[in-house]
């Protein structure tokens, strides 16, 4: 997958279609490869119902449109195809990226609930936290491989396979045993004179954001957090504490006190936590608890004063960040949250934060 977060809302769309029956049909579409500038990279993925729903999407300039006639025509055939938007192919579709990138989109139909098993296997590595590596046998010497691609899903050991061939699937799970996580890529094999693509994909799971304290812009970052993706906690010490109106159904809530949060939270190396009850002692009480976890981010919000006693009185760890968040000019919880998100975001893909004008790498 492009990014783990993305997953969710596409899972809910192959849940709809399997709770209906698949009336409709559906195909589903993903960037294979990219060249030169692109706004989304390979593993990108679109849902298209037969019903005209569209979950996730290619955009951003990609040429949707033409995508999602191509996949209604999909779901007509039965077939897969490969469709490409370069120089030699798709022409007018590409002229709407401005970006001068070019595309390969595989587009699959899903006729049954034998086609969403990838995406089961997928969605449990993600809910048990366990990294992966999702492999999809596309092309066969320069073709697309008709009716279906073939995929296999390795984490540990083989979790689902209907790769055919019995030497590409050794193949495949030879290279997904020391595969670390990277961008999605293309890997070609070719076995017994057969040229295969396969485009594999590194599963790991959603960033987990959790949250001390429930303040005004604690709920504030626990809704950007929950827009992104992340599994979000909202801790707090009272635990009769009212749930607020405004948080996301997505958003798990939890009274726990500093004894308790180690055991009861998502701690490890893609999480981030946010200490803000606007108490001192007690902030203090969980950045002692929550420094001693590997976490990805730490940080606490207040003054540069509070900051200073906060530091102090968690023995200066050097990974708690504080004053948390970037300097945006902050006023409201909401403004104040973003700045938070902010940071985690930088932190998490260790960039500066510097405005992107300024900056000469790739943008993603």
């Amino acid at each position: 997958m492009n990014t783990p977060h993305e997953f969710g809302p596409l899972r809910a769309g192959l849940e709809n279609l399997r709770a209906n029956g698949f009336a409709g049909g559906a195909a589903l579409a993903t960037l294979t490869r990219t060249f030169g500038s692109t706004f989304r990279r390979a593993g990108a993925r679109m849902l298209v119902c037969g019903d005209g729903t569209v979950v996730r999407g290619l955009s951003g300039g990609c040429p949707e449109a033409d995508i999602i006639a191509r996949a209604h025509e999909v779901i007509g055939s039965g077939a897969s195809r490969i469709v490409r938007y370069d120089r030699e192919n798709g022409l007018d579709a590409l002229l709407e990226l401005g970006c001068g990138g070019e595309l390969e989109v595989l587009i699959e139909p899903l006729p049954d609930a034998t086609a969403l098993q990838f995406a089961d296997a997928a969605a449990l590595c993600l809910e048990q936290r366990t990294n992966g590596v999702l492999a999809t046998v596309f092309m066969v010497d320069g073709r697309c491989l008709a009716p279906l691609p073939q995929r296999l899903v390795w984490s540990g050991a083989v979790r689902v396979n209907s790769i055919i061939h019995p030497g590409l699937a050794a193949a495949v799970v030879a290279h997904a045993a020391v595969l670390k996580p990277q961008a999605p890529t293309v890997i070609p094999f070719e076995v017994e004179g057969q040229a295969y693509d396969v485009l594999f994909e590194t599963l790991i799971p959603p960033h987990a954001l959790s949250i001390i304290g429930a303040t005004a812009s604690a709920v504030a970052l626990a809704r950007i957090g929950a827009d992104l993706g992340w599994a979000v906690t909202l801790v707090d010490q009272r635990h009769d504490l009212p749930l607020p109106t405004q948080l996301p159904p997505t958003v798990r809530r939890l009274g726990a006190n500093p004894s308790e949060v180690a055991a009861r939270l998502i701690l490890d190396a893609r999480s981030f936590a946010v200490v803000m009850t606007h108490n001192l002692e007690r902030d203090i009480e969980y950045l002692r608890v929550l420094g001693q976890a590997p976490l990805a981010y730490l940080g606490a919000i207040g003054s540069r004063q509070r900051a200073r006693k906060l530091l102090d009185g968690c023995g200066n760890n050097p990974n708690v960040r504080a004053p948390a968040g970037l300097d945006l000019g902050s006023e409201t919880p909401e403004e104040i949250a973003l700045a938070i998100a902010a940071e985690i975001l930088a932190v998490s893909h260790a960039r500066r934060a510097q405005p992107l004008g300024e900056t000469s790498g790739p943008i993603h």
